[in-house]
């Protein structure tokens, strides 16, 4: 089975935008990898002080199927990173943890279209999170799904 994941990069706040998505969604963190962690790589120069607290990779398991990544960018690839063109979108097996997990990744965020039942029959929200990330929050209502 082909599994698709989100991986996602920040500008040095990885590790609290990931502390925060654990106090939402719960669970460990299997590995948290820091940029000192790496070994020394010809043509590769070693991460400044400031860089080498910083994570350089970072998974929170979600489901079983899916794991939120993610790492701080540096050096040149910092200046290249862009956010956002993407929203991720989580499908909720109930209305309360829809609205439990909007109301958690909204806090000190901003709503763009608060959960609400909509026309094709789900209860759906979109928001975006303290970090820049965008989400989309659907519980299907429908019975036939």
């Amino acid at each position: 089975m082909t599994t698709v994941n989100i991986y996602l990069n920040f500008n040095g706040n990885c590790e609290e935008a990931f502390l925060f998505y654990k106090s939402v969604f719960g669970g460990e963190f299997p590995y948290v990898g820091r940029y000192n962690d790496m070994p020394p790589q010809e043509g590769m120069p070693s991460p400044s002080q400031e860089m080498s607290e910083k994570i350089m990779h970072i998974s929170l398991p979600i489901s079983k199927e899916t794991q939120l990544m993610g790492s701080d960018m540096i050096g040149d690839c910092s200046s290249e990173s862009k956010q956002n063109n993407f929203s991720i979108a989580i499908a909720i097996d109930s209305k309360s943890e829809a609205d439990r997990l909007f109301s958690e990744l909204s806090k000190g965020g901003k709503i763009t279209m608060p959960m609400n039942t909509t026309f094709w029959g789900a209860y759906f929200g979109m928001l975006t999170d303290k970090f820049g990330i965008n989400w989309m929050v659907n519980f299907d209502t429908k019975e036939n799904l």
